[in-house]
Formats: C-alpha cells, structure tokens, sequence
C-alpha cells in the first residue's frame, strides 16, 4: 500500500521503490479502519454495547421482582455472550453487506490487500470492539453484584470460537444477501436467537427444546461463557460446537462470498 523513494549515494534525487506494505502492516491498516467505523456508527454502537447492558440490568431486576432463581450470575455471561454475538454477527453481517453495495470491498479488491487480509483485519476490529464491550458490560455486572469464578483460558478459548462462529456466518449472509436483506435477516436472527438461542439464559430454562438449542452457536457460546466465568470450567463440548459452526461458516463464506 505504499512506496518508498530513496536516495542514491552522492545524489540529491530520489529514485522510486514501489511496493507493498509488508501484510501485517495491511491488515493492522484495516483493523484500526473497520474499528472506527464501527464505533463511529449509532446503529452498530446500539446494538454492540446499549442492548446488552439494558438486558443485563433489566434481566436482573426483573429475576429480582418476579423471583426467578437465576441471579447476576447467570445473566452476566449470557449477556457477555450475547454482546459477542451481536458485534460478530449482527454488526459485522450488516456493515459488510452495505460495503459490498457501495464497491467499498470491491475496491478493496483492487488493493494489495488480499481477501484473507481483508477478513482478518475485521476479525481484528471485532476483538478490538469486544474488549469494550467486555469492560462496559463486566463493569455494570460487578456493580450489579456479580462475583465470577473465572477459567480464563476457557473464557479466553470461548471468546475466539464464539467469534469464529458467529463472523464467518454474518459474512456467509453477507456475502450472498442483497444489503437490505442482509439488514432484515441479520436483525431477525439476532432477536430470534437472543429471545429463544438460550444465549441470555442457560439452555435448561427451555425445558425439553433445551436439548436442541445447545447445538446452536447461540447456545454453545452461551453455555461456554457461564461455564468458563461462572463455575470456573473448560466447555470442551461447547467449543467443539462453536469450532464446528466456523468452519461451516467458513466453508459456506468461501465458496459464496463476492466482493459486490
């Protein structure tokens, strides 16, 4: 993405060395951009951090009032989760469907910045935007009341897979959908899937459809965050859901995505 002009030895010219940025340089590029983007814009801003704070404080004093036997520390990981999901799909399916309907990817294209570049730097943005929303959402947790039992390595291990998972479906819907129909479809799952994905609340609160819900990304991410920061366990089986739900995601994205 840049050049370099130097100076020969005992001259005051400069001689062009056109040539690439070396690809990390690129990638860290488009991070840092799809980054800002992201926060820049309301709508994706809403959904990546006010959503899941209004469902964390108003779970909780809900429970509270109609006394639910699930506490703070059953909503603060589902709702961690939740905030995952929604800035991994949702935010990424729709900012990346409009992308493509502007020729913005398109011109991206025509850069030095390979299509794997491209997806890795929005990856990079999304771990970049997640750190907030774990601040923000652990923060307003602890003030709640929550008091972790913390796996980090399976917080950590849910963390990467539940974005696989769910980056590589937004970008498969992304990548096939028209904008406008990336933006209904991607709106529509993520209520789906927070009302009845048992993201928020753990799968047995859904009596026998439990059994089915757990084998969604939605589910597996949400049971592996209550594991990992809530009983302080590794979610093997979780994991190995939501790995699996990426490489689906990834193999659907491959052989569907285009840059317009």
């Amino acid at each position: 993405m840049t050049s370099e002009l130097t100076a020969p030895a005992g001259t005051g010219t400069f001689a062009p060395r056109p040539g690439s940025a070396p690809r990390l340089r690129q990638v860290l590029a488009q991070a840092s951009m799809e980054s800002r983007l992201l926060l820049r814009n309301g709508e994706q801003l809403l959904i990546a951090v006010v959503i899941p704070v209004i469902v964390l404080v108003g779970g909780v004093r809900g429970a509270e009032r109609v006394d639910l036997s699930y506490d703070v520390d059953t909503f603060t990981p589902g709702v961690l989760a939740l905030a995952v999901m929604s800035t991994s799909f949702t935010s990424l399916a729709i900012a990346t469907g409009f992308e493509r309907r502007y020729g913005v990817i398109k011109r991206l294209g025509a850069s030095p910045l390979s299509r794997t570049g491209l997806l890795a730097g929005k990856v990079l943005a999304l771990l970049g935007v997640q750190v907030l929303q774990i601040l923000v959402v652990g923060t307003v947790g602890l003030l709640l009341g929550w008091d972790p039992d913390v796996s980090v390595l399976g917080a950590l291990l849910a963390l990467a897979a539940g974005t696989s998972a769910f980056a590589s479906l937004g970008l498969a819907l992304a990548g096939s959908l028209r904008a406008e129909a990336t933006l209904a479809a991607a709106n529509l799952v993520y209520l789906l899937l927070m009302a009845g994905g048992a993201v928020v609340l753990p799968a047995t609160a859904y009596g026998g459809f439990g059994d089915v819900v757990q084998w969604l990304p939605s589910g597996a991410l949400g049971e592996a965050m209550r594991a990992a920061l809530g009983a302080g366990d590794l979610p093997w089986r979780d994991l190995f859901v939501l790995f699996g739900w990426a490489g689906i995601g990834t193999a659907i994205t491959a052989r569907t995505f285009s840059w317009e």
